[in-house]
């Protein structure tokens, strides 16, 4: 009997520490770590990339393999979300300190018809030096946000020719392996954000 009851509470013991939301719980097998983001792992999109840079040079995903990239869908004229999130993305580099270096930002204009190259990399470069910004024609542009599922279309504006755009307000995190792992959405805020890339920063490092 004595035994029985040991056994029993053995196993409430390890129940109880399952709902608690352990991620690991030592002795049973291991557990995914615990984004904070949308983990994404596995999906069979968001593979493929290729547009151009702000200095004329087609880039694609492979190009930043072993880095963490912090991918970004939006256009220079965006009045909030656009230039919120890349600052945020600013600030967290920052904060990860010398880790910061294996995070790349890179930005994906949805709006070619305004913004050219060279107003693309003055805007990137004020937020952070080492952001990337790309750019493709109207067709390459559809292709891109297809394969990454973002939605955007011309919205006009108050005068005569004039329009902004609405688009999916939200970031891709793409491990440094080149494999789609995350989507934050637009106001997690930056502690989050650090937190996630911290986990897959221990991933590669492994």
């Amino acid at each position: 009997m004595a035994r029985l009851t040991r056994r029993r509470s053995l196993l409430v013991a390890a129940a109880a520490l399952l709902v608690a939301g352990c991620d690991r719980v030592p002795g049973l097998g291991g557990g995914k770590p615990a984004f904070k983001a949308i983990d994404l792992t596995g999906a069979e999109y968001g593979r493929e990339l290729s547009l151009t840079d702000t200095e004329g040079r087609r880039r694609a995903l492979a190009d930043f393999r072993g880095k963490i990239v912090v991918l970004f869908f939006g256009f220079t004229q965006c009045p909030d979300v656009c230039p919120s999130t890349l600052a945020e993305l600013a600030e967290v580099k920052r904060a990860l300190g010398a880790d910061g270096e294996r995070i790349q930002g890179v930005f994906v204009t949805i709006d070619p018809e305004r913004d050219t190259a060279e107003l693309l990399k003055a805007y990137v470069r004020t937020f952070d030096p080492s952001f990337v910004a790309l750019r493709g024609d109207a067709d390459e542009t559809k292709k891109a946000a297809r394969e990454f599922k973002i939605f955007y279309a011309k919205v006009p504006g108050k005068t005569e020719g004039s329009y902004t755009m609405d688009h999916t307000a939200g970031s891709y995190v793409i491990d440094a392996d080149g494999q789609l792992r995350l989507f934050t959405r637009y106001g997690s805020g930056a502690q989050a954000l650090v937190d996630d890339l911290k986990l897959l920063l221990a991933e590669s490092k492994g």
